[in-house]
C-alpha cells in the first residue's frame, strides 16, 4: 500500500510516494485521524475491505490541518491517482478549486456537494438514522431525560441532534432532551476530555442515555457513560464493542460503503449526487452480540416500525439542513 506523508518540514508539506500506479485510488482522511473509531475509521474500513477483496492498493493521507486540504487533493491528482476520495465536508472549498484543473480525474467527496462533472458527492440522511436511535433512547431511559453531545457546532451536526430529539419525543412526549456542542472549531472533533466533561454535566441533569455525534470526542463520551453506569449511543461506525453492555446501539452511517463502492467502480465511478438513507441502507442502527441484551423485542419492533414509516413517508423526520430550525430541541 502506498502512503502520502505529511511530516516534511515546518510547513508540513505533502509529498506523494514515488512510483504510484496509474489509476490507483487515494483516500484523504479528515482531521482526527483514520483511527478515530468513528467517521474516519468507517472510511478506512471501506478502503481496507476493498483492498482485501481485490488485492489492490491505495494511497492515503491523514490531514493535520485545514491548510493541507487543497495541496493533498492536488498532489494526488497530479500523481495519477483516480478516483481521489475525501472524507468530510471541510474539503468542499478545496475540491471546488481543484476539480476543474483535473478534468480527467474523478473525485469523490463525502458529506458535501460539489457540482462539477468529475465529482461524485455522497451525502447521508443522518436525521433518519438519528431518529431511529432516538426511539431506542426514549425506550431505554428510566429517568425520561436523555442527552445529545455534538462535535463542532455546524448545521450537519445539528441535523443529527434534531433527528435524534424528534425520535425521542415521538416515542415519549414527556421526555427531556439535553443538547450540547463541544466547540466551534475543528478541534471539537478530537477532544475526548471535553466530551467527558459534557457527559458528566448531562448526567448531573438526569440524563441516563447519551448520544455522541462528535468524532474522536465521542470516545470520551462513551467512556464516561460506561464509568458512570449509564447508556451511550455511538455514531458512524459500530461502536458497540467499545463498552459491551453499556453502548445501547450505534447510529450507523455507512461511510465505509461509500468509500468501498467508489473504489470498486474505479475511475469510471458515476458522478453526481448520491443520497444514502434508511431506504437504501445508508443509515441504520447496530445490533450485535455486544448490545443484544439491551435491545428488547419491543424496542426492535419499534425501530422496524419507524424504518418502515420513514421509507413509506408516513414518518417525516425533520431535516435541519432544509431550514435550520429544530422543533424538538434547543441547541
Amino acid at each position: 500500500m502506498t502512503f502520502m506523508k505529511s511530516l516534511l518540514g515546518a510547513t508540513a508539506a505533502l509529498a506523494v510516494t514515488a512510483g504510484a500506479a496509474l489509476a490507483d485510488p487515494a483516500v484523504i482522511f479528515d482531521l482526527g485521524g483514520k483511527f478515530d473509531k468513528s467517521f474516519n475509521e468507517s472510511s478506512w474500513n471501506g478502503a481496507e475491505r476493498w483492498a482485501e477483496e481485490t488485492g489492490g492498493t491505495y494511497a492515503e493521507v491523514e490531514l493535520q490541518s485545514d491548510a493541507q486540504r487543497e495541496q493533498a487533493i492536488r498532489r494526488f491528482a497530479e500523481a495519477g491517482y483516480n478516483p481521489v476520495i475525501m472524507a468530510g465536508f471541510s474539503n468542499q472549498t478545496a475540491l471546488e478549486t481543484v476539480a476543474p484543473d483535473y478534468p480527467d480525474t474523478t473525485f469523490v467527496i463525502i458529506d458535501a456537494v460539489v457540482e462539477a462533472p468529475n465529482v461524485r458527492s455522497v451525502v447521508f440522511d443522518e436525521h433518519e438514522g438519528s431518529y431511529l436511535v432516538g426511539v431506542l433512547a426514549a425506550m431505554a431511559s428510566e429517568s425520561g431525560t436523555v442527552g445529545f453531545i455534538g462535535g463542532m457546532d455546524i448545521p450537519l451536526i445539528r441535523k443529527f441532534g434534531c433527528g435524534y430529539a424528534q425520535g425521542v419525543m415521538d416515542t415519549n412526549p414527556d421526555a427531556t432532551v439535553i443538547a450540547n456542542m463541544t466547540g466551534t472549531t475543528p478541534a471539537a472533533w478530537n477532544d475526548p476530555v471535553k466530551g467527558s466533561e459534557l457527559t458528566q454535566a448531562q448526567i448531573s441533569q438526569g440524563a441516563d442515555v447519551v448520544f455522541a455525534a462528535a468524532g474522536g470526542t465521542g470516545v470520551g463520551v462513551l467512556q464516561t457513560a460506561a464509568d458512570q453506569g449509564i447508556l451511550s449511543i455511538g455514531v458512524d461506525s459500530n461502536q458497540n464493542y467499545l463498552h459491551p453492555g453499556q453502548v445501547l446501539t450505534s447510529m450507523l452511517k455507512r461511510v465505509d460503503n461509500a468509500v468501498y463502492d467508489a473504489m470498486s467502480a474505479g475511475p469510471e465511478v458515476e458522478t453526481g449526487v448520491q443520497v444514502m438513507g434508511v431506504a437504501n441502507g445508508g443509515v441504520g442502527v447496530a445490533v450485535d452480540e455486544n448490545n443484544a441484551d439491551l435491545i428488547t423485542a419491543e424496542m426492535q419492533a419499534a425501530v422496524d416500525e419507524a424504518m418502515a414509516g420513514i421509507e413509506d413517508g408516513s414518518i417525516e423526520v425533520h431535516d435541519y439542513m432544509s431550514d435550520e430550525t429544530c422543533p424538538a430541541v434547543q441547541f
